[in-house]
């Protein structure tokens, strides 16, 4: 599509050509087709309407910069649906299912994949959902799973400029040994409203609590938590916090680039102690935080603490040095030693 502005893309619902789909039922998959509708003809009584049966993921196809695309990591998407899947009661999508599915999209939609020496990506995101129409609190015995995608840039339309958040003292995000750890649509449609409310007031994240005591830090509504202090870079461990791959490739180069890494239960006062902090996952990749507000009521304007790392916009060392360790290699800019570029037959 020539008429893409590929610098100025940012995250959204773009329309692309095809959207890829199967159909499990009796026990077994269908096989795989090709769809240009962009509609689903679902019954009113279907479960996911009624009991958000679903689960999702997201992952990133990259044009390199030898002229080869790949998916960044996409056995770890694999490997995290199913997880969730089985939380669920749904069926998995094997590993070899699951890759085809995103190759073949990539494939099937690779005008809308922004050549090399943009910063921009194609989003692919695969959608696993109960298709059965059914009013039982029991799994579906009919379920889809599409895999579509669209050409993404920043989610939050800039690159790598920092932002402040709120900490929400009156919201949760999940509640304990709840669905917190996995990537079910509901766990996001609850953060919308607070959100809106943020967002409102100048907040571009919330950072949640751990909900039963509130005396931790778990993480972004939208991404995992980093802090970075002393050489270290740590990152909460928690059972709510929902596994990133993309916290989990920062560690591994965090690692590369000598920093010692610690995983553990983080007090909110350690806040004070940090350096950098940021927020991670697949849309933002890193987005630091200037400064987190403190709100023991999030609608109101008292802020009854405030923790400062740098001025509005600006960004600190370790936050720029992994961001640019992490998309040189996804850009092919640099060795992938990892073997995290899963590479795209076109």
């Amino acid at each position: 599509m020539s008429d893409i502005q590929w610098d100025k893309i940012g995250f959204d619902a773009y329309r692309t050509d095809v959207v890829l789909m199967a159909r499990w039922k009796d026990g077994q998959w269908s096989e795989i087709v090709e769809d240009d509708t962009f509609a689903f003809t679902l019954d009113p009584f279907t479960c996911v309407f009624h009991y958000a049966v679903s689960c999702f993921e997201g992952l990133k196809a990259f044009s390199q910069k030898d002229g080869k695309v790949i998916l960044f990591r996409p056995e770890e998407n694999a490997h995290r649906m199913q997880r969730t899947a089985r939380y669920l009661g749904l069926p998995e999508p094997s590993d070899e299912m699951f890759i085809e599915m995103c190759e073949r999209c990539v494939r099937a939609n690779r005008e809308f994949l922004p050549p090399y020496g943009h910063d921009a990506s194609l989003y692919v995101r695969p959608l696993l959902m109960g298709a059965q129409p059914k009013m039982q609190l029991t799994p579906p015995n009919e379920v889809i799973f599409a895999v579509m995608c669209a050409p993404a840039g920043s989610y939050y339309g800039a690159f790598l400029k920092s932002f402040a958040a709120a900490i929400p003292q009156n919201y949760d995000r999940a509640a304990p040994k709840g669905s917190g750890s996995y990537k079910v649509g509901a766990n996001y449609a609850s953060t919308f409203r607070p959100y809106q409310i943020a967002h409102n007031q100048g907040y571009q994240e919330l950072l949640y609590l751990n909900s039963k005591t509130h005396e931790f830090i778990d993480e972004f509504g939208s991404s995992n938590f980093f802090g970075i202090k002393d050489n270290k870079y740590v990152t909460p461990l928690s059972d709510s916090v929902l596994p990133s791959i993309t916290n989990k490739s920062l560690q591994e180069l965090a690692a590369d680039l000598g920093l010692v890494v610690e995983k553990r239960a983080i007090p909110l006062e350690e806040l004070s102690e940090f350096d950098e902090v940021g927020a991670c996952g697949t849309a933002v990749v890193i987005t630091p935080i200037s400064h987190i507000d403190v709100k023991e009521v999030l609608e109101d304007n008292a802020v009854t603490k405030q923790f400062r790392y740098m001025p509005d916009g600006e960004v600190g060392p370790v936050c720029t040095r992994l961001y640019k360790a992490l998309t040189s290699i996804q850009k092919g800019e640099s060795e992938d030693i990892h073997g995290w570029c899963h590479e795209v037959k076109m």
